[in-house]
Formats: C-alpha cells, structure tokens, sequence
C-alpha cells in the first residue's frame, strides 16, 4: 500500500497512551496463526485494537471479521475506481459522503451523507455503499483513531420511491460490517430532516440491528435537537451550516478517492482473506449472512 501516506504506528503510539506495544506483539503472534488472514500492519493493529477498548478477544473477531466480510461482499468492495467503474461514477453523481472538517465536543468526527440527485431510479444501494466505504476506509487509514465517529444522514429529498429500492439482505449485510468488523467507536446515527419514511426505513433495518446500536439513533425533525449533538457550524451551507457550498466540498472528497484507485486496487488484491487457508471450515457468504429468499416472510409481516 504505497501509494497512499497510512497513519505510522509511532503516532498512534504519541495520541493513545492507553496504547501499548505488549498487545500489539501478542496480536501480531496471533495474526501469524492464522494463515487465511493477509499481512496486516501494527496502525491497523492499533486501530482496531482501539476500536474495542483494547481488549484482546474482541479486537481478534472484529480483524477476522473485517477482512472476511470485505472478501465476501464484493457489491461494496471491489472494482473501487471512481473513474472508470461506470456505476461507481454515477454513485458519486447521486449522493455525498464526506467527513466534515471540525468535530463534536467530545472530539467525534462526523461523516455526513446526502443525496444530490433526487431521482430514485438512480439510486443504486450497493454502489452507493461502496461509494460511503471507500470514503470511509480512506479515512481510517490516513488518519487512524479518534475518540468516536458518528453517522449523520441528510434524509432531505429521501422518499419511497428510494426505499423501493432497499433489499433486507444488502441492509443486513451492511449492517453486520457496521456492528462486528468495522474499527471504529461509533458514537451514534444521527437522520436529520427526518421524515415518515425514515420510520420504515428504520422498520427495515430494526432486525439487523443490536440493542447498542439502536440506542445511538437520533430523528431530528429540526436542527434545534440536531445542536445538541452536532455543531451546526460544520455543516455544508445548504445544511444549515458553514463549511461552504456542498458540491465543492463533494468535489473535494471525490478527488482525494481519485487520487488514490491505485491503493483501493492494491487493497483489493493484498488485503483479503484466503478462505483455502482458514484453520478449520472456510466460510462463504451463506455462512455469514443466510440465504437471500430467506427474507420474504419478514418483507410480509
């Protein structure tokens, strides 16, 4: 991965203290026994390390679980270039994700997601995912730790049209890499201009989702309630903010996965796991996530 400048180990050392060299030894020991797993760094054994307290156990299934899921869900982690993967590209016409400049007052960073094309025939949730984790993996491995993220969705011009177009089964499996491999603290989920139809969207998501994580969900209607959490400031304009207009910020954001396809690519290629080596039975995508027509009945209910 050189074409892209990673956090060093030596800087999460500087801003974790509660970071020790000890624990980064003993799962780098473990990572060694476990064949199927590809060469992982010792920042990216710290984040993950961070994203769990720093407590051992968890740290191991959350790595396993990364790596495993970005193998077996290929709709949101392959062919990542926003340049000549026509869906991609179309992605990042239909909808924003950026991580604002500033933080909470805890220190969370935010990442914000809007549509920019209100026309839901051109929302397409799989590559819109992609689009969000690509912003998103950036991110981590540029930047490394920070205190917590939370997940602000801009649910203006969102109607029922675009949730037509939601599966039970792409829901779970984000939703699983959201809760089980992603190395982050989450904070919380935050919909703003929150409308009826983010009760059904919600109705969709509620049997994916762990007590933990539907504590963190916050409706806003207003941004009097939105404040409470969230500086207003740090907001694209046309979200009641000042960080400026939201096309150039998009811009901005676009470029930056521009820059760096060639370490989306070599991600791809390096980063995976290989599911001939895995001590005992290889998992499949079955495993992890069941059988897509195995959804029908809770689409009745």
């Amino acid at each position: 991965m050189t074409s892209i400048k990673l956090i060093s180990f030596e800087e999460e050392l500087k801003k974790n203290p509660e970071l020790k060299e000890s624990d980064i030894q003993i799962l780098r020991e473990w990572c060694e026994k476990q064949p199927h797993l590809p060469k992982i760094s010792d920042s990216e054994l710290a984040l993950f390390l961070h994203s769990n307290y720093y407590r051992l156990e968890p740290t191991k299934t959350t790595i396993d679980t990364f790596f495993t899921v970005r193998t077996h869900v290929p709709e949101f982690f392959s062919n990542r270039d926003p340049i000549n993967n026509k869906e991609l590209k179309k992605a990042t016409e239909t909808v924003t994700d950026q991580i604002l400049e500033g933080t909470t007052s805890e220190g969370y960073k935010i990442l914000y997601g809007r549509f920019l094309d209100i026309e839901p025939s051109h929302f397409v949730y799989n590559d819109v995912l992609k689009l969000f984790n690509m912003v998103l993996d950036l991110w981590l491995y540029t930047e490394g730790t920070c205190n917590g993220h939370i997940l602000l969705i801009d649910m203006k011009n969102i109607s029922f049209g675009h949730v037509g177009r939601l599966s039970p089964m792409g829901l779970k499996k984000f939703l699983y890499y959201l809760q089980e491999g992603l190395p982050v603290r989450l904070k919380g989920m935050h919909f703003m201009n929150a409308s009826p139809v983010v009760d059904v969207i919600l109705n969709m998501m509620r049997p994916f989702m762990k007590k933990q994580l539907l504590d963190m969900f916050h409706m806003h209607t207003t941004s009097d309630t939105l404040a409470k959490f969230i500086p207003l400031e740090v907001l694209p304009n046309e979200a009641g903010g000042q960080a400026g207009p939201i096309q150039e910020l998009h811009s901005k954001q676009m470029k930056k996965l521009e820059d760096h396809i060639a370490w989306f690519q070599e991600d791809e290629s390096n980063h995976r796991v290989n599911e001939s080596l895995r001590p005992g039975k290889a998992k499949t995508a079955t495993d992890l996530f069941g059988v897509e027509g195995s959804f029908k009945k809770l689409e009745i209910d």
